[in-house]
């Protein structure tokens, strides 16, 4: 017989033996046979086949052994699925709902991550008015994003409880109480208290439920989707420096607080957009109510140390590429925060106009917000996507390289261009630094590590911007701690682009390694086949051929 013919032949069988199958009640989805493991003959089998007996792994010695291979387009004549549509479970949505998901993303993180930065428009009244000095002026940025970073264990586990719907709307009213009982301080420690402590709550809960929420909703385009939502944050700086220094001129700083605090209670509405993404679920994939009824009873006990656990799972201080991202992070956060809080300080010291030193930041947030979703897209693309963690130590690099010559920029049109290469680096970073941790950990896992990393990101996060002070108050000077920013994060970026070309080659040479020592496995251990039972295998398919052909001619001669 020719290869064609037993091709053929094998393929009727297989059909009538599927068939008899299906009618006797037997389970088609079960298979010993995966995708990779090499055959007696040593190919690689692209796609999932089944194995149920001796005499189909005979057969399969037999069809590859004439020459032919398992190809995808014969998988699909033999109606063999990849994998039971149960156990892959619902595909996120990449588009629908999700885009208004992600625009109550963008208010809640812009609120995040600009809010810190536009106080600073407020710092030089409050600390003529309350008598403090650089260094703890700067602690309530500092606090304030402290906590917000710290808290992300907890912020996940309400998230994992609740979901993101009412754990954004509950930062909402944080941050809008923080800011109106923050308009009656009297003391610096008062605005710790209110700004820092419960404002920094609620910029938690809205920074980690959206971005939470956005990686349920989104897979193949989650880089724009994460780009989309991060531009948030330049968006609001952009206006809010000179809304601010507009309400400080007129309001003052106290009355500036409180209007700013009624501003940000549009957080609630942002949460109300963020729909739960179990709701869209294919009504013939999900659990019945009752069983879910019974499920969630279960789950329920014990559910609070269970939850505990996972989001201060310390196994991932054994990914050795987790460690990478984690050093280099926090080197970044220790000195990302400092130039902002101090930009418009700095302007005026070297002679700018107030109006003019806070549309420094505007020019900023101006910049990053065409830089986040322009970095996200080209992200997304199929070039720059596997090699996302070099993108992201580039633009580190590159944040830092122009923190260290902004001490050379002195005039007012210098330091506009150095706001715009500011927002080039900032926005680059912080459109990368979550989608690169989902890069490493995977979106199951990616509520836990972003937990973890957030509370050890407190630390620089609360160092960094008075030790910037610090240096200020010692030496009168705002150039060194530009030194020391630009310094630390471009250390921080040389650090992850070498350690990364070091991982990933380690990796490389363990995945061949691993490869080959598994090939002499599966070959050492493979279940040999015998050749008189081959034999008689062979004779049943030309038995049933010879059958067939009796009773089909036409069958017959599509055969030959």
């Amino acid at each position: 017989m020719t290869g064609a013919s037993k091709w053929a032949a094998f393929s009727k069988a297989d059909k009538a033996k599927r068939e008899s199958d299906v009618m006797a009640g037997g389970d088609l989805s079960s298979s010993d046979l995966e995708t990779g493991e090499k055959t007696p003959s040593g190919q690689t089998v692209q796609h999932v086949t089944r194995r149920p007996i001796k005499k189909a792994a005979a057969q399969t010695w037999l069809f590859l052994s004439s020459g032919l291979s398992v190809t995808p387009n014969a998988c699909r004549e033999r109606n063999m699925p990849h994998a039971p549509p149960e156990v892959l479970g619902p595909k996120p949505l990449d588009g629908g709902w999700g885009w208004m998901v992600v625009f109550g993303a963008h208010i809640s993180i812009g609120f995040a991550y600009a809010t810190p930065k536009a106080m600073s428009i407020f710092f030089k009244e409050i600390q003529e008015d309350l008598g403090a000095s650089y260094s703890e002026i700067a602690w309530i940025s500092s606090i304030m994003l402290a906590v917000m970073y710290a808290g992300g264990p907890v912020s996940s586990m309400l998230v994992s409880r609740f979901g993101s719907r009412p754990v954004v709307i509950m930062g909402g009213l944080m941050c809008g109480v923080s800011m109106v009982t923050a308009s009656f301080g009297s003391s610096i420690i008062h605005l710790y208290l209110c700004i820092g402590i419960i404002g920094g709550w609620g910029l938690c809960f809205n920074l980690n439920a959206s971005l939470t929420i956005i990686s349920k909703y989104f897979l193949t385009k989650r880089p724009l989707a994460n780009g989309l939502a991060m531009a948030g944050s330049p968006v609001f700086l952009c206006f809010l420096a000179p809304v601010n220094q507009y309400l400080l001129g007129h309001f003052g700083w106290r009355g500036s607080l409180l209007i700013l605090g009624g501003m940000m209670l549009n957080c609630c509405v942002a949460g109300a957009l963020m729909r739960p993404v179990d709701q869209l679920c294919n009504p013939r994939s999900c659990t019945p109510p009752k069983e879910v009824e019974q499920t969630n009873n279960t789950k329920t006990r014990g559910s609070c140390m269970k939850n505990a656990k996972t989001f201060m799972d310390l196994s991932f201080f054994k990914d050795q590429g987790f460690i990478i991202y984690l050093i280099g992070n926090v080197m970044f956060i220790f000195g990302a925060y400092a130039p902002i809080v101090f930009l418009s300080a700095y302007a005026i010291s070297q002679g700018v106009e107030e109006y003019s030193a806070a549309y420094l930041l505007s020019i900023m947030g101006f910049v990053d917000m065409f830089v986040r979703p322009g970095t996200g897209l080209v992200a997304n693309s199929k070039w720059i996507r596997p090699r996302i963690q070099y993108l992201f130590s580039f633009a580190m690099v590159f944040n830092g390289t122009f923190h260290l010559l902004c001490p050379l920029m002195r005039t007012y049109p210098l330091l506009v261009a150095y706001a715009v290469f500011f927002g080039v680096g900032f926005g680059m970073v912080f459109a990368l630094i979550f989608e690169c941790l989902m890069d490493l950990m995977g979106s199951q896992r990616f509520p836990s590590a972003v937990g973890l990393v957030t509370i050890i990101e407190c630390f620089p996060m609360l160092l960094g911007p008075p030790a910037a002070g610090l240096l200020v108050d010692i030496f009168g000077d705002y150039k060194y701690l530009f030194f020391m920013c630009g310094g630390v994060i471009t250390t921080g970026g040389l650090f992850l682009f070498v350690m990364n070309v070091y991982n990933y080659n380690r990796l490389d040479k363990a995945n061949r390694l691993k490869d080959t020592g598994q090939n002499q496995n599966t070959i050492e251990n493979q279940e040999p086949v015998s050749s008189s039972e081959a034999q008689m295998v062979l004779m049943d398919l030309e038995a049933k051929e010879m059958k067939t052909a009796q009773l089909d001619p036409d069958d017959k001669e599509e055969t030959s």
